[in-house]
């Protein structure tokens, strides 16, 4: 039943214990016999060779924890920037967020990001400090912490630990001013508040109430005029409250030590909201783009949206959907409005980290799964065929870092490209190309460990082994003054020969604005039917430009004079003929060598602006404003592309992984005169190996 589910996501950045959290709720809730841990590779979240050999969650796993007759569907997703596109599309299955904190650091920038996507969704946000037992960790100083980094909802206690670093043994419930003490075993007692804490839980207590109370108009009326209000009517107002994101709830404990795990997931029943909670799924009607709603109602149209896949050489692909409304069977067919087409499903799986078990039902807020389906991929809406709706989905975020692939047996570069076709589908956060220019394989991600992973996965996946390398740089080059040569092809061989004659005037255009060409003959010098010869005579040869074989661009050429031959003449000739013009006077008009530039968005806490701009101007940055965003600060600045493709680890080594960055081409500019001179040497000299 819809009511009796609660679909949570795990958020927070690298190494907050979102993993472990997820262990101890399923050993709680009796899932599992022993508590995983991710020291020692045996958990049931992270399973994949890659995650085991980092020790950290690289994809989202997904379980369900039977709770006080409710089912918990857990959503563990990465923290690690260079996997947060996979936590950004998963969230969008969860109707709640538990925002995981750090005892010890605190708000993390990828924690912050995890927040910004809750409020993109527009989920209930729970607070959950863990690792209080680790020495330097400070509940206060945690809570503080994120205070001054989200302000909507409200961050508000209804927790206290009892204890700190070793000492720490259990929790305070501010609403039942009940103590929950835990032994070693993570078995709890329930006792008075200790008499060391009375004051403070006493004060706490008030300022929760005050802010709860705050969610309802009739509550603050009673609570101003001095009236007590029942732990019942704190409770519903709580829920109230949280579920419409007035407040974020702040709960404490620790996951490994499985204090206080018991309490959030009591909190997750009562607290969260439901699929029933949702508001109304907004999307299109594909026949004439019109609005329409979808209900989390079992009896209306089935609707459901692909937010996941996993890629299997074996098994095939299996992909991730959570049902908007409806109801779907075990078997039958659905319609594909993504794609225009009907698929044929043999069976409904629930996930339990690397496990399936066959279900054989799904209705609203269901997260489930179904394998080997031949169109469907992620981001893809599935209906009735008779109540079609496409629902918009969130976007992959950008990628920040590319590397050409070499394949280490020659001819696996179709195979290359088929195998990384598939784990493309599996992790949206992956960019493939082909570069026609460089005849490179590119695979661009949100950092080298992402790139790095991927290949790894890529060998045990499909056999297919490559070099990783960095990308040649698409230089370009331009002229900078005016001149006018002939371009003269004559042959003469057995019978007809060969000639054409063309006098161009090549000029340089403003940056950016291609290729121009002008046909000034007149007096028919050179016939009509010749001139478009001469034209793409010049554009092949711009192709490859006179100093290390890059395309040639913002030129214009003017066709002004020539002659022809009534016999020997012809297209080709002509075609020869511009050709070798363009070549002479590119050579005489002082050729010069563009690279790309790239517009950069650098976020980082103001600790590290320093360090952040010595690097941008040993890079060549041009930095061009710089703006505030909480405790982070935000550089806008241009970087030549060739001095900026290694950034992403050089910006995590710099900020400790707080730092992120954005990168787009802007433009192309002049290389500086000394470092084109050699960098041209160093083009040339790799050119003739």
């Amino acid at each position: 039943m819809a009511d009796k589910l609660r679909n949570i996501a795990l958020v927070a950045h690298g190494g907050a214990g979102k993993t472990s959290l997820a262990e101890a709720m399923l050993f709680k809730a009796g899932v599992t016999t022993r508590q995983g841990r991710v020291e020692e590779g045996n958990t049931v979240m992270d399973y994949e060779p890659e995650e085991l050999k980092r020790q950290t969650s690289i994809s989202t796993s997904f379980a369900q924890a039977p709770w006080k007759k409710h089912t918990i569907t857990i959503i563990d997703t990465p923290g690690d920037q260079n996997f947060f596109t996979d936590t950004k599309l998963c969230m969008q299955a969860a109707d709640a967020a538990v925002v995981v904190v750090d005892a010890v650091d605190g708000v993390k920038v990828q924690t912050e990001k995890a927040w910004e996507f809750a409020s993109d969704f527009n989920q209930t946000t729970l607070v959950f400090v863990n690792k209080l037992d680790r020495e330097r960790a400070d509940f206060q100083r945690a809570v503080e912490d994120v205070r001054s980094s989200f302000e909507s909802p409200k961050p508000i206690i209804v927790q206290m630990p009892i204890g700190i670093e070793s000492g720490f043994k259990g929790v305070v419930d501010l609403i039942s001013m009940k103590a929950f003490i835990y032994d070693n075993s993570g078995k709890v007692s329930t006792s008075d508040v200790p008499a060391d804490m009375q004051e403070a839980a006493a004060s706490a207590r008030e300022t929760l109430i005050e802010n709860v109370a705050e969610a309802d108009d009739s509550l603050i009326e009673k609570y101003l005029e001095g009236e007590t209000l029942s732990d019942d009517e704190i409770k519903s107002t709580l829920r109230k409250g949280t579920i419409e994101r007035k407040f974020a709830p702040v709960l404490c404990g620790s996951a490994t030590k499985n204090i206080g795990v018991d309490l959030l997931m009591d909190f997750i029943v009562n607290c969260a909201p439901s699929p029933l909670d949702s508001p109304a799924r907004i999307g299109t009607n594909p026949a004439d783009g019109s609005e329409v709603e979808r209900t989390p109602d079992s009896s209306a149209p089935f609707s459901a949206f692909v937010f996941k896949t996993v890629a299997d050489p074996y098994a095939g692909r299996l992909s991730l959907f959570r049902v908007v409304s409806g109801t779907l069977g075990g078997d039958g067919t659905f319609y594909n409005t993504t794609k225009d087409t009907k698929e044929r499903f043999n069976q409904l799986l629930s996930i339990m980290g690397k496990e399936q078990k066959p279900v054989n039902e799904a209705g609203p807020g269901s997260i489930l799964a179904v394998a080997k389906l031949k169109e469907t991929t992620t981001g893809d809406t599935m209906c009735a065929e008779n109540a079609k709706v496409q629902f918009p989905l969130a976007m992959p975020i950008p990628t920040l870092i590319t590397f050409a692939l070499q394949p280490k047996s020659k001819g696996d570069e179709d195979k290359i490209l088929s195998s990384l076709s598939r784990l493309l589908e599996e992790d949206r956060g992956l960019k493939i190309d082909r570069n026609a220019e460089t005849k490179e394989i590119l695979l661009s991600g949100s950092g080298q460990v992402h790139i790095e992973a991927t290949i790894e996965k890529l060998k045990r996946k499909f056999n297919v082994e490559v070099v990783l390398k960095p990308p040649k740089v698409p230089y370009r080059e331009t002229i900078k003054k005016k001149v006018r040569v002939q371009g003269r092809h004559k042959k003469q061989t057995g019978g007809h020969g060969q000639f054409g004659d063309c006098w161009i005037q090549l000029e340089p255009l403003p940056r950016g604005q291609g290729f121009e060409f002008v046909d000034a003959i007149v007096g028919g010098v050179i016939p009509r039917t010749y001139i478009p010869a001469v034209e793409k005579g010049v554009i092949e040869a711009c192709q490859k430009g006179v100093l290390a074989g890059f395309p040639c661009v913002d030129f214009k050429v003017t066709l002004d004079d020539g002659s022809f031959h009534a016999v020997d003449s012809s297209e080709m000739a002509f075609k020869i003929a511009g050709s070798l013009a363009f070549k002479k006077a590119a050579e005489q008009a002082n050729p010069v060598l563009l690279e790309p530039i790239m517009k950069v968005q650098i976020t980082a806490p103001d600790d590290f602006m320093g360090d952040i701009m010595g690097d941008l101007n040993g890079r060549r940055g041009r930095v061009l404003g710089m703006d505030s965003a909480g405790k982070y600060q935000i550089i806008n600045a241009e970087v030549p592309m060739s001095e900026f493709l290694t950034y992403a680890p050089d910006l995590r080594s710099m900020t400790g992984g707080r730092g992120i960055f954005t990168m787009e081409f802007t433009r192309y500019d002049e290389v500086p005169g000394q470092l084109a001179e050699k960098l041209l040497a160093e083009i040339r000299s790799k050119q003739e190996e």
